[in-house]
């Protein structure tokens, strides 16, 4: 049997086994994962984004029912939709690519249906009319039966000369990350979890980061920016230990395991506070790029950004709600991981004097994993709305 062949049965057989799991495909975990085992799709054996588009090809090398026929593969898919909506401004086209009633969580909450989508995308290109957005990477996983899933970071362009939901134009060039999670499934996008760099948006645009939290979370219906939980986070009830923040048992010998090795590493620094495991799991050369403009090398920088959350977010507890990956062990993984936490603000730190106001933050992390250590992180997370959630009235 070829290794073609080989790894098509093995397809076939996991296609077989999540489809019956999952008969809404929200997150790969409600199944037995399909995760592709090396890079022959992906945007690097494309040559980057500009090259893609320039030359997409035309046969198709991916199985993809229900997708338009010049899509030869979901990389292809994504970056070239992206491109037509955004820059070539074919705002029309998401009525087709987004389904009717898809969902898209943002910095500002739930969307709901396709029409909000082409509003908001109206808006975002009115505001920048010379927009251009670089794909930097996207990892993906899934296939036709469950949907694809894709965790796409992309680098954002352009110059404000337009109005915006922040106000007039202020004629400055912005340049700043997003990452979109998607799930698409016969040529449409059925769920989305998109994080753009908001506050670092709002700075480069010249306004006050405080001030500006502060009268659009004033300016939210009631609720939005409310305490959606009260009383102590679900840390320590009771006096005993509880079972969750036990430290997780390592997986069982046979390659590297890449969902337990991301798992462990989030419950044991995030919610164990035990920051020796960034030695132990993070290369010392570490090139981390997160919210609002941070850039760190090094484990030890990485570790005073962990512990300025911790210490402004005591009673902080963190879930990881999907995890998909591509890659093997010999040329290293390229890992997505979305992620939800609440905490209390009650210690001090950028965020001014500890409120007591309960907080509700989520992210998307980007993780390159090589030799069985993170070499490189990419994170974003909410954090203009976590703004608005201290500094409303």
């Amino acid at each position: 049997m070829s290794s073609s062949e080989s790894s098509e049965r093995r397809e076939a057989s996991g296609a077989q086994t999540i489809s019956s799991q999952a008969a809404e495909p929200i997150a790969i975990a409600q199944g037995a994962g399909i995760m592709p085992g090396g890079y022959a799709i992906s945007l690097a054996a494309k040559g980057g984004s500009d090259t893609l588009l320039r030359n997409p090809g035309a046969e198709r090398v991916q199985r993809m029912r229900g997708f338009e026929d010049q899509y030869v593969d979901i990389i292809d898919y994504i970056v070239r939709i992206t491109h037509r909506i955004w820059e070539e401004k074919d705002i029309g086209y998401i009525y087709d690519t987004y389904r009717h009633n898809c969902h898209v969580y943002d910095d500002f909450g739930l969307q709901y249906g396709s029409g909000k989508i082409v509003a908001d995308t109206a808006h975002t290109i009115n505001a920048f009319p010379d927009i251009r957005l670089f794909a930097d990477e996207i990892i993906w996983a899934g296939n036709d039966d469950i949907g694809f899933h894709t965790s796409h970071r992309t680098v954002i362009i352009g110059h404000n000369t337009g109005y915006s939901r922040y106000g007039p134009p202020t004629g400055r060039k912005v340049e700043l990350w997003c990452i979109a999670n998607c799930v698409s499934l016969k040529n449409e996008i059925f769920a989305e979890w998109v994080i753009y760099d908001t506050a670092s948006l709002i700075h480069q645009l010249g306004f006050d980061l405080r001030e500006m939290a502060r009268a659009l979370g004033n300016a939210l219906p009631a609720g939005g920016a409310e305490d959606q939980r009260f009383g102590e986070a679900d840390r320590l009830p009771g006096q005993d230990k509880p079972d969750y923040l036990r430290a997780p048992e390592p997986a069982a010998e046979g390659g590297f395991d890449v969902e337990g090795f991301v798992r462990r590493n989030f419950h044991n620094i995030w919610n164990r506070r035990s920051l020796k495991e960034v030695t132990r799991a993070y290369d010392k050369a570490l090139q981390f790029r997160g919210s609002t403009g941070r850039v760190y090398y090094g484990r030890g920088e990485y570790q005073s950004f962990i512990l300025s959350l911790l210490a402004m977010f005591p009673d902080l507890m963190m879930q990881v709600d999907d995890i998909y990956w591509m890659g093997n062990d010999a040329e290293g993984y390229l890992v997505s991981t979305r992620w939800s936490l609440a905490g209390t603000h009650r210690g001090n730190g950028i965020y001014g004097a500890p409120s007591g106001r309960r907080v509700n933050m989520w992210g998307i992390t980007q993780q390159a994993i090589v030799d069985g250590v993170v070499k490189q992180e990419w994170m974003l997370f909410n954090e203009f709305a976590v703004m608005q959630q201290i500094y409303r009235d």
